[in-house]
């Protein structure tokens, strides 16, 4: 049929965009002049093929839609191929180009009309913004054809010319057909269930089917036979869609529908047929979603007379309008971002620090977004988000687990507070000089060695990053479940910074905190979590700790949900550069925390935030409510493309390697045994049980490409290679990798360059090689083994000295890092050592040498040592082996800051005062 099978596509939007270009093809070849029978029966037999492989795709989409394409089933029955070439083109361009969202378009149509077809690109920024945004509504009910279009026809007719939306409808028969359409079929904003649906799906094509593994492991289908299909589908589509509207038509009696779980169902009708209602309740529900408070408020602003008598000279543009040097600035930006520059907070505008008005609602539109109780914007990034929420929960002395390397913000954020640091090692990667996550086992050994030394009263916080910069993603609801089952009211703050659109992909969503938190809420109540704990509290009375690492812990029904989430919204999502948002999911948020997570909010928020960033972080929201599955799902589309076509070209292999989550994560952390995601002899792999059960997982749009076959560190081809030669912009690299990280706003266009590049690197190295002399090409290969095999092994963290321990003589490993890096600040606390000369004599000698500041080297981008941690043999090594420019903290004049012995003895003099 076509020129790859359906194995070769990762997802059925691939799968229709590809037969279409084929048929287009085709068809094309059938009027082409000079055309034989042989070839003309060749043509026909593979056009009727690719339109047979068309036809159970096209149920799910309102265009060309099920009318339409009968009519070029029998334009090719009949042999009218100059029709049958015309309309195909009309219905491909019209999918390339969007029109169809933007006017109806006939199949055939006279030379006037043929201009119609134009690319939205083409259209001025606004003109497209005056365009009426288009969705599809899916309506569930088993129709014969008649009834089918009398219901279309019904709905049609509601339309007015007031109306903020077009909207096209397409009718399903079952609830499976339901599930696969809404998660095939990106248009659709709202489900329509009536009662006539049946359970099961005549639609038997792999890729199609593949979708209902969506649904969690829990729910069995066949379960639901003898039961009402309506209410259970509103709910389903809940668990795998939840920001879609879904409209139940019943004739059930209401006492029957009451109570019952129907998911994000906005309105049930009772056996009627009231299509002007539910037509006006439809584009409701589209436009509680389409609201954009305070980015609407500050439009509003912009366009008010206003005279300025306070701060901001450049308000309205007045600075820059009457000035005689500045005028390229004004040109640049256009006269809009100046409107809408202003310090005000009144005038129909709001106070992020006391927001009341819009800012306020854009807010709790968010919240509803990301599934989270509150939501608070921040102006000035993540970092910031990490610092409010470590001073809001945590008090001197508490303890907090961290990973060792999170963020710097996070242990700049716990030297403000005060905290007792517990780091926690990943497991290393150290041939390509990176670190993984923290096992579980090791998270519960140190909470477990916490009880057992009386001090699990004590710990707070787990600290987690979710998913770590190199892509590794936690199982967060058994992370969550089963250290809330040593200590139950454990709080937990996932830094979520690179995975902010993970919520609005059905696959991703189920390891983001705040779908954990809503699902452990209703978990927590249910009568077989209870007895589970019951049964487990029974069986493990008297185990011993390495018991219970080993086991599956239920947290009890009492475990408070306490969990808080920090995300970039700028870097995965829309938004403007600093744009941040905190999610709260805290069961204990009202009573325990409000009032002291707003006088950290007050501490790190400027009083005078960016207004351009509130308004970009609301309008963010807005799209991923509207069109987040969408850019989720070709995000990941363009990852998996750019994975394929790399594991498929020889060149490429020679000197490039896409590591796998078998490269990335150790089997042990990979139940379902699932290694690479794609396969060049086998095709794609289902990921689903991976997603749903594994320790770890890896997130596919973050692509880590294996460079030192190359002979170049992953820096030099970052900066000398990608960028000065060809303007590839990336940000992380490790000794000998690179990464490349798809977004909502990656195109197919960027993924070709990228490939086109790498083909060119690698044939220039080509080149290259056959032109070197024998001295020449052993200097390569010197250099590809000393970038390969030649890794200096990652340390771990060794542990702080006995002058930053509360209690020196415990067991446990916290430590004091504020008294450590405040007291750095007396310079003549501090001594400076060379790497391979003062220090390493000293550590001949027998002396305990102990970092004042943090040493921070790039790559990886973690801090190796922290102010109060004591320097091991293997931290020296690995610093020595370093081959990087920039290592932060550490100055290659003086040497490695420490502290020196006095003031290390009398900080331990102090503390035996103090106990």
């Amino acid at each position: 049929m076509g020129s790859h099978s359906i194995t070769e596509y990762y997802s059925g939007t691939q799968l229709r965009a590809d037969r279409w270009s084929n048929l287009r093809e085709t068809v094309e070849g059938l009027v082409a002049e000079g055309l034989s029978e042989s070839r003309e029966t060749k043509l026909l037999v593979r056009a009727s093929e690719l339109l047979d492989a068309l036809a159970p795709i096209e149920a799910y989409w309102a265009f060309p839609g099920v009318l339409a394409f009968g009519q070029l089933e029998r334009m090719l029955t009949q042999r009218n191929y100059a029709d049958l070439c015309s309309a195909t083109q009309r219905v491909v361009r019209g999918l390339t180009t969007g029109a169809y969202r933007r006017r109806h378009i006939p199949l055939i149509s006279d030379d006037a009309e043929g201009d119609e077809l134009e690319d939205a690109a083409s259209l001025s920024v606004e003109a497209r913004s005056l365009t009426k945004p288009y969705f599809e509504v899916l309506v569930v009910d088993n129709l014969s054809d008649h009834q089918a279009r009398w219901l279309k026809d019904s709905l049609h007719q509601m339309r007015r010319l007031e109306d903020p939306f077009i909207y096209e409808t397409v009718i399903v028969p079952s609830l499976e057909d339901t599930l696969m359409g809404i998660l095939f079929n990106h248009n659709v904003q709202a489900v329509v269930v009536r009662p006539g649906l049946s359970l099961r799906s005549d639609n038997d094509m792999p890729i199609l089917r593949g979708y209902l593994k969506h649904i969690p492991e829990d729910e069995d289908l066949d379960a639901l036979a003898s039961v009402d299909y309506g209410p259970e589908l509103c709910r389903l589509i809940g668990l795998v869609r939840p920001e879609l509207d879904t409209y139940l038509i019943t004739d059930r009696a209401a006492e029957d529908i009451a109570g019952r779980d129907l998911g994000q169902c906005r309105r049930v009708f009772y056996n009627q047929e009231d299509f002007q209602e539910l037509h006006l309740n439809i584009l409701r529900g589209v436009s509680s979603r389409f609201e954009t408070p305070f980015f609407d408020a500050l439009k509003r602003y912009s366009r008010q007379p206003t005279g300025v008598f306070h701060a901001l000279p450049i308000s309205r543009g007045k600075s820059i309008s009457r000035s005689h040097w500045i005028q390229d600035m004004g040109a640049f930006y256009g006269s809009n971002i100046f409107l809408a520059e202003t310090s005000a907070t009144s005038g129909g505008l709001d106070s992020l620090l006391e927001p009341r008005g819009p800012i306020k609602q854009a807010q709790q539109l968010a919240a509803r977004a990301f599934g989270a109780k509150q939501t608070f914007f921040a102006t000035n990034g993540t970092s910031t988000c990490n610092k409010v929420v470590v001073q809001a929960l945590v008090q001197p002395g508490d303890i907090v687990l961290v990973d060792r390397d999170c963020h710097k913000s996070h242990h700049y954020g716990l030297v403000l507070a005060g905290a007792q640091v517990v780091y926690l090692d990943s497991y290393p990667l150290s041939e390509y000089s990176m670190y993984g996550a923290v096992p579980l086992r090791e998270i519960k050994h140190a909470l477990l060695h916490l009880k057992a030394s009386g001090k699990l009263d004590r710990v707070r916080m787990l600290l987690l990053t979710n998913c770590t910069f190199d892509g590794i993603v936690y199982n967060v609801e058994r992370v969550v479940e089963e250290c809330l089952a040593i200590k139950h009211d454990l709080v937990f703050l996932w830094d979520e910074a690179w995975f902010a659109f993970a919520r609005f992909g059905p696959t991703y969503r189920q390891r983001t905190a705040m779908h954990v938190a809503n699902t452990l809420r209703v978990k927590l109540k249910s009568d077989a979590l209870r007895q589970a704990w019951e049964k487990q509290q029974s069986e493990l009375e008297d185990a011993d700790d390495a018991t219970l690492i080993a086991t599956r812990l239920v947290p009890p029904p009492h475990a408070r949900v306490r969990i808080y989430a920090t995300q970039s919204t700028h870097k995965t999502l829309t938004s403007l550069r600093q744009g941040s948002m905190i999610h709260v999911n805290d069961q204990d948020f009202k009573g325990e925390v409000e009032a002291v997570f707003h006088e950290a909010y007050m501490t790190h928020t400027s009083t005078s935030p960016n207004y351009q960033i509130i308004a970009s972080l609301d309008v963010g929201r807005r799209q991923v409510e509207l069109e987040g599955f969408e850019f989720v799902q070709r995000q990941v589309e363009a990852a998996m493309s750019i994975r394929r076509a790399i594991a498929r070209h020889p060149l490429l292999q020679k000197y490039f390697r896409v590591l796998t989550a078998g490269d990335m994560i150790a089997e042990e952390f990979r139940q379902s045994g699932l290694s690479s995601y794609y396969d060049s002899e086998q095709g794609w792999t289902d990921v689903s049980e991976s997603w749903a059960n594994d320790d770890f997982v890896l997130d596919a749009t973050r692509i880590t490409l294996a460079v030192g076959g190359t002979g170049w560190d992953g820096d030099t081809f970052k900066n000398d290679v990608l960028m000065d030669k060809f303007g590839i912009q990336i940000n992380k690299t490790s000794r000998n990798t690179v990464l490349f990280m798809t977004n909502i706003g990656t195109t197919r266009s960027s993924v070709a360059y990228l490939i086109e590049v790498l083909v060119e690197i690698a044939r220039d190295l080509d080149d290259l090689l056959d032109d070197a002399s024998k001295m020449e090409r052993l200097s390569f290969e010197r250099r590809v083994h000393n970038l390969i095999s030649n890794c200096p092994p990652l340390p771990d963290f060794s542990c702080f000295h006995d002058a930053f321990r509360l209690d020196p003589q415990g067991a446990t490993a916290e430590g004091d890092i504020r008294s450590a890096y405040f007291l750095a600040y007396d310079e003549n606390n501090c001594d400076y050592l060379e790497l391979d000369g003062s220090m390493k004599e000293a550590m001949s000698s027998g002396r305990k040498l102990v970092s004042a500041s943090f040493i921070i080297p790039y790559p990886p981008g973690f801090p190796i040592l922290v102010p109060g941690q004591v320097i091991s043999e293997d931290i020296l090594s690995f610093m020595r082996a370093l081959d990087v420019s920039e290592i932060h903290g550490y100055r290659p004049d003086l040497g490695l800051r420490v502290f020196s012995e006095a003031a290390l003895q009398r900080r331990m003099n102090e503390q035996f005062e103090k106990s």
